[in-house]
């Protein structure tokens, strides 16, 4: 090789191997998660939820369908987070110890853990809105999609396999009599039904970048916020009860009690 093919040859090279080096850090920042949802507390409904985490962007993609449709004339609303801190796991009907037929949040915490991110329709996604009816997944089914700053802690149970998808809000009239006579374990002022887990389940590293058969459907928001996490496996949930009581009062028509005859399919 004579001097000036070497002259020409070098930067090439040194180029081509500052984009080799660079790849790996790309490829470290950018990963996808996925979870097949399953039915809790006899809920009969279904989904799945797929989510792209870029750096500190995470693009939630959600369907589900076969949830509790209406409350007093409206769309029931279902508060929905990613939980974390605890075993990844979803409960097991063990997990149900005063033996009224309904695993609660906090009898269904040792699996799944507290709020890390809330997956709300609009604004704050920190566990603070974790209760807030105004910004829930709405009606029986929906699509849920929406970009937003992802805080460290569910970044983290993302990364070790541990982050669980947890959707909210039971028909009470599928629930044992003992059941419908209680009243939230998170908010007191509302029936059992209203906070406890319909859907569940464990984020796994996932493939694809996208959500297979992407339709847009009802309840599709896109924003951007930033989240922070708070101690203690109900700490979230308990914080945004006053919000859920002040959406209470309004178009959704949520009182002190819900009759069997209140939720219709």
């Amino acid at each position: 090789m004579n001097k000036k093919s070497a002259f020409l040859i070098a930067p090439a090279l040194a180029l081509g191997a500052l984009a080799l080096s660079g790849s790996p850090a790309l490829a470290a920042d950018t990963a996808s998660y996925q979870t097949t949802l399953g039915a809790l507390n006899g809920s009969s409904a279904s989904g799945t939820v797929m989510i792209s985490v870029t750096g500190d962007q995470a693009t939630v993609t959600e369907k589900v369908s076969g949830l509790a449709a209406s409350f007093n004339g409206q769309p029931y609303p279902h508060v929905q987070h990613i939980h974390i801190g605890a075993q990844g796991t979803c409960p097991a009907p063990s997990a149900d110890t005063n033996g009224d037929g309904v695993i609660s949040t906090t009898e269904g915490g040792p699996a799944y853990g507290m709020i890390g991110t809330t997956l709300s329709t609009s604004g704050d996604t920190s566990p603070a809105a974790g209760t807030d009816l105004t910004l829930a997944g709405m009606g029986s089914d929906f699509t849920y999609q929406r970009t937003f700053t992802l805080n460290a802690d569910t970044a983290a149970s993302l990364k070790a396999g541990k982050a669980v998808v947890v959707v909210h809000g039971l028909d009470p009239a599928t629930l044992s009599a003992k059941a419908q006579a209680e009243p939230s374990d998170l908010v007191p002022s509302l029936p059992l039904a209203a906070t406890s887990p319909a859907l569940c389940g464990t984020l796994a590293v996932s493939q694809m970048s996208s959500m297979p058969g992407g339709a847009p459907g009802t309840g599709v928001t896109t924003a951007v916020a930033h989240s922070s996490t708070t101690a203690g496996p109900d700490a979230g949930m308990i914080a945004g009860g006053s919000a859920l009581v002040l959406a209470a009062g309004g178009a959704l028509l949520v009182g002190r009690r819900m009759s069997t005859k209140s939720v219709k399919d």
